[in-house]
């Protein structure tokens, strides 16, 4: 039998470890924003970043109703890890109007390997405090979050 401390041929000390599980915590603020874009349509996207000092997760961008699929991907930073939760309208083939909200964890492939483990030990705890998440995505490329994906997850 293993010790504890080892899992899945990585060793972590004791202090690392409660760290790692625990994830951060998330800013009331966070929660009370992701809410106006989920149920008043105040938004149509919410950035989220990791604040390393408060140890939580906080807004750190929110798009306007207005503001399109374009805009939303050009507001990730090209080599920084990110949450964000996007608000796709689309139209059935009834013609009916439909929403879907996307969870995105963006993890670009040269971003720094402290904050992929970070963004990634923390993305479940985060996740499970926004309620009518309808699709989760997982990018660490540009066309890993394509307009085309979200479109074809959405159908």
């Amino acid at each position: 039998m293993l010790d504890s401390s080892v899992r899945y041929g990585y060793v972590f000390d004791a202090k690392a470890k409660g760290n790692a599980s625990s994830g951060m915590g998330v800013a009331e603020h966070s929660k009370s924003t992701y809410l106006e874009l989920q149920r008043k349509k105040v938004f149509r996207y919410v950035i989220f970043k990791i604040d390393e000092k408060k140890k939580e997760v906080i807004v750190e961008k929110t798009g306007g109703p207005t503001e399109s699929y374009d805009d939303f991907a050009a507001s990730l930073p090209e080599s920084d890890c990110r949450y964000a939760v996007y608000d796709f309208d689309f139209v059935t083939s009834e013609n009916c109007q439909k929403s879907k909200i996307f969870f995105i964890a963006w993890s670009p492939s040269v971003s720094r390997i402290r904050s992929k483990m970070l963004y990634a030990t923390s993305k479940d705890r985060f996740r499970r405090e926004l309620e009518g998440i309808h699709y989760e995505i997982q990018a660490t490329d540009p066309t890993e979050m394509d307009l085309e994906v979200i479109r074809e997850r959405a159908h």
